[in-house]
Formats: C-alpha cells, structure tokens, sequence
C-alpha cells in the first residue's frame, strides 16, 4: 500500500475503503510534505482516523471530474494552493506568470483564477446537499470585503462568492478537527457556527448569538467610500489576537460575515503532534514523469522550526494567517525530522533552512502574550522594539548546534528571514557569530525593504541606521572571521506612500554602498495585508490621512527602474524620473550622478 494519501479511485481501492470521510480539492498538485497546508490537513485528519482522499488541481469545466473519486461522507475541503490563485498566475504588472511551480512539471493554467470560489460553485452544483469547507491562503485572507488587485475591484466575502458553509482561518489544524468530530457525531454544518478560528454567513446580524462583537463597515459603506476600506482593515486587525480578539461581523452584499474569535495558539507538544507525522516529503509518485513539482526542491531539505511573526510588516499578511504569537517545536522533534532528511537518498549533506516566517523568532516576544495577548495598540519591534521586547537567541543557538552536530550533515543554512533589529536588541550578541561562521556560505539576505523614513514607516520597519548598523556589525564580525561573505539586500518599489523623491533616495543609497539588485520586487496588493488598505483606500490606516501612492504602470515602472538605474534598458526611465523630480543634478559625469547625460 502507497505511504501518500489517495488521489485516485484506484488507490482508494488499494486501501480497502468504501467511501472516504473527507474529499481535499486543491489548486496546487499532492506534495507530501508539511510546507504544504493540504497535506497538514489531510494528515491531521487521518492522525484522527477519519479517511481522506485529495483531489488535486480537478478539470474545472468538467463537472464530472469533480465526482472521480466519489462523494464524501462528511465534507468537501478546498483551498486554491499555498499561494492565492491570482498571485500564482499573475506579476505585479498584471501580466500571466510563465510558470506555476505548485503544478507538475512548472506548466500553467490547471487551475481557475479565484481557484477557491470556482471550486466550491462546481461542488455546491455537483453535490448541493455535501458541507463545503473553504480555507487556506486565499480563504483565509479574502475572507471579509477585499480588494483584488489584478481586477481592480473590490470583491465580496469568499464565501458569499463560493456558496461555501463555513470557512477556516488561519493555520486549521485545531479547527478542522473539531469541525470533523462535530460532522462526525452528526451534527449539521449549519448549526456548527461556535468554532475558533472559523467564519460563516448569517442572513442577519439579529440572528448572531453574541452580546460582544465588532462590526466593520459594510459593502456598501466601503463601496462610497474608500477611507471606510482602511477603517474595517483597521478595526478587524486589531481583533486578530485570540486572547482579547472579539468576534467580527461585516454586512455584505447579501448576507452577513461572521468571524469568531481566532483559535488558540498551539502547545509545543501540539506542533510536535502535526510536524512528527507520516509525511513522505516528496510530491506524489505520479507526478514524477511529468517532471516533479518545482515548489518542492525550495523546501524539500528545509525544517519549519517555528510559525507567527510579530514583525507585523504592511505588506505582509503571514502575521494575519499564522498569528503574531510565536509556536515553535520542540528540539527532539526537529532533530527527528532532521534525521529522516539524512536518510533521503538525494540528501547531500547540507540543510537548507531551519526557520518560518522569520528564522531568529523562537518564542514569544514578551512572557505577557500567553496569558493577556499581544497589544491592540502597539507593534513589537516599531516604531522601536518594545522595552518589554524578550531578544533572546538563546534556544535557537542550542537547536542549531544540535542539528549541525548530527552524522551526516556537512552544514546548516538559514535562509528564511532574519529580523536583523530583533537581532540587535539581543544583549548577549552570540547569534551573529555563530550565523557568519555556521549558517550562510558567501551572502546573507536581508530585507531592510527601502530607506527612506516615509517609506519605512508606511511598512512598519526600522529606521535606516539600524540597517546600515546591521551592515558594519556584520562587516566586522566577518573580517575577524576572515570570511569573505557579503549581504544582499532586498527591497520594495513603489510601497504604498513612496513619492518619485523617496525611489530616488533609494538609488542613491544604493549607489552609495554600490551594490546592484538583481532583482527588483514591485509592491503587490495581495489581500488582507495593511498596505493593500492603503493602496486601495489612499490612505494611512492608522492615521487615516492621505498618502501617495503609486498606481499607474508607468509610475511604477520608473520606480521599480531607479532601483537598477545601471541597467542599459532603464535609462530612458531613469533620466525621465529625474527630471520630472526636478534632480537633474543627478544626471552627468559626477561622482555622484545615477547615469550620463
């Protein structure tokens, strides 16, 4: 018997099963691996002994290739992938992606745009009487009136567009079980409206059974005013902590939105439980012939150690998903992972990530969180880290040095984020070197984002300085190492409040630590962040004062060009930016000019 789940009636058959519990349709092919959110689930829920089969990336204008492997006897789950389906086919130009690496062989164009939506309408057409289940990403953070960048509309809840019973927010893992055991004991999918972490449709407000809630201001509201956009993203942000979050509601088009309270952290021994599962960490064998699932070769030998992110950066919406609390796992749990890593027959020796949203958060970022919640009010590490702010490398040092010192492991990488102000407030300073001489070979990427104060502060990141201490820290720690290693620094173009004069500061800061990007990242409004309320509103959402921001192509094309103002094919861009910003100065033979004349 295959150790993957079933993805075919013949392998439904193979296990002797009748019918399964739990039908997963997924936008992105069956890797097996715990990076992916439909393998969690999936593998949660067999832990839990109910049966589970994955349809994946099903024909979409074939409604009977939804039926292929027979009708559940509980619900129908969906998730459009790991990625939000519009993200996954488009650039921040609008233009159609040429590769979809959670699709076998990289191809494109095997799932729908707004995969979640599209998915739900064909059960709901197949099967009208089956629960449907939506979460995920693109769930998760389309859950309430959203904007959709690459429509440029704003849409309704997902589940008023899906026809979906209840939504799942968040990482499910505590969610989806409760709903299972709730489905399994033969409640209604109608009745289970009590569920953490979990949203659904009322045909009322009058009809919530609640005294305490939160409204946002409803479609309609939003709808003749776009300052009412930033205000509900505003006001349910500040709900998203399950300590103190209370329960959310929005009146939509038709019906009303109901969030209830975000589920609980997990425990250590409860992150151990979901990580230590049977996991083949290989995409599906038939997929193989097809060329393997490109998303998988980033991942494959990296160990998730942690997830949350108290960073809260506007333009990123992980902390919306995963919680601002830290959960991690425990050592002899990632060290068990490692060990099976070495026993792949493609493992040469070097693990390549051991981190989550950002590598160097192990743990809460105050002892108070648990117990009272993260602040409503204030951010941990903006405008300055908080003086309540635990910076401790302490543990994760520890885990490192047991990793590394395992047989067969030649090094241990970090390349997921590392919050170099986070690094900084730790007093005793020991993560620094230990990083430079164990974790990175030649660079370490870092994100300081952009430069300029206006900027940085519509992002919610630290000041310049504190970037350019980082560099010198780093500089000095390496030459007493005698390594020869560079970092490499990431940044936005046209964030939310960037003006033509903040781009330039940023090339000419660029052009002062002479260092080209390679790669440029253009802003993306993607839903549910922060800066995707200021794109579409024109406004700052804590102030609710107007900003500028960049929205025309051509705009943004001659910021996203300052940014790599040597390129020969930028020129034309360069010179024209420069101009319209009255910094001529900056063009000719100088020192310190961007181009020529």
């Amino acid at each position: 018997m295959s150790d993957f789940l079933p993805v075919s009636m013949q392998e439904i058959k193979e296990r002797d099963w009748q019918s399964i519990d739990f039908l997963f349709i997924s936008g992105d092919a069956y890797v097996d691996h715990p990076s992916f959110g439909p393998a969690i689930i999936s593998r949660v829920l067999e832990a839990h002994g109910y049966k589970v089969a994955l349809l994946c990336q099903p024909d979409w204008k074939d409604l009977i290739s939804f039926s292929k492997l027979g009708k559940p006897n509980y619900a129908v789950l969906i998730s459009g992938g790991n990625l939000d389906s519009m993200l996954c086919h488009y650039t921040a130009a609008k233009k159609p992606r040429s590769e979809d690496k959670y699709t076998p062989g990289g191809v494109t164009g095997k799932r729908p745009d707004h995969a979640t939506i599209v998915y739900s309408q064909k059960i709901k057409e197949l099967w009208p009487d089956i629960p449907v289940i939506i979460g995920g990403i693109e769930a998760s953070l389309r859950r309430f009136v959203h904007y959709d960048y690459w429509e440029n509309r704003l849409m309704p809840s997902i589940l008023e567009d899906s026809k979906a019973d209840l939504l799942i927010y968040g990482m499910g893992e505590k969610q989806i079980v409760e709903i299972a055991d709730y489905l399994a004991g033969g409640a209604d999918i109608h009745d289970i409206h009590y569920v953490r972490g979990t949203s659904f449709l009322l045909d009322d407000k009058s009809l919530l059974d609640a005294e305490e809630y939160v409204e946002l201001p409803s479609w309609d509201d939003v709808k003749k005013d776009k300052v009412n956009f930033a205000k509900a993203y505003s006001l349910q942000a500040k709900e998203q902590d399950p300590i103190t979050g209370k329960i959310v509601i929005q009146k939509g088009i038709n019906k009303v939105v109901v969030q209830n309270q975000p589920a609980l952290p997990l425990t250590t021994e409860e992150m151990d439980a979901v990580y230590d599962l049977n996991y083949q960490r290989e995409c599906h064998p038939s997929y193989l012939p097809l060329g393997g699932v490109p998303a998988l070769e980033e991942v494959k030998f990296s160990i998730i150690s942690s997830r949350g992110c108290f960073g809260s950066c506007a333009f990123c919406a992980i902390h919306a998903h995963q919680g601002r609390i830290i959960q991690s796992r425990s050592h002899k749990s990632i060290l068990r992972e490692a060990k099976i890593l070495t026993q792949k027959p493609d493992f040469k020796g070097y693990i390549h990530d051991v981190g989550g949203p950002t590598a160097n958060f192990r743990h809460p970022s105050c002892e108070k969180q648990l117990k009272f919640g993260t602040c409503k009010d204030r951010q941990c590490l903006f405008p300055k880290p908080c003086d309540n702010l635990n910076a401790d490398h302490s543990d994760y040092i520890k885990l490192l040095q047991e990793i590394r010192a395992l047989p067969g492991i030649k090094k241990v990488f970090i390349r997921s984020g590392i919050r170099y102000d986070y690094l900084l407030c730790d007093k005793k300073q020991r993560f620094l070197s230990e990083l430079c001489e164990h974790h990175i070979s030649g660079q370490l990427k870092v994100a300081p984002e952009h430069v300029s104060q206006n900027v940085l502060n519509k992002m919610g990141k630290p000041p310049k300085e504190v970037f350019l201490k980082f560099m010198r820290e780093f500089a000095k720690k390496n030459q007493g190492l005698g390594l020869p290693q560079y970092l490499v620094p990431y940044f936005i173009s046209s964030h939310p409040g960037s003006t033509l004069n903040d781009a330039i500061a940023l090339a000419e800061f660029l052009r002062d630590i002479h260092h080209q990007p390679k790669q440029v990242q253009d802003f993306i409004p993607t839903p549910g962040s922060a800066a995707t309320a200021m794109y579409y509103s024109g406004v700052d959402v804590n102030t609710f004062k107007p900003i500028f921001v960049p929205k025309k192509l051509h705009d943004k094309a001659m910021q996203r060009a300052l940014m790599q103002y040597k390129n020969p094919r930028n020129y034309r861009l360069v010179k024209e930016a420069l101009q319209k910003a009255g910094r001529t100065d900056l063009i000719g033979d100088g020192k310190r000019c961007l181009i020529k004349k």
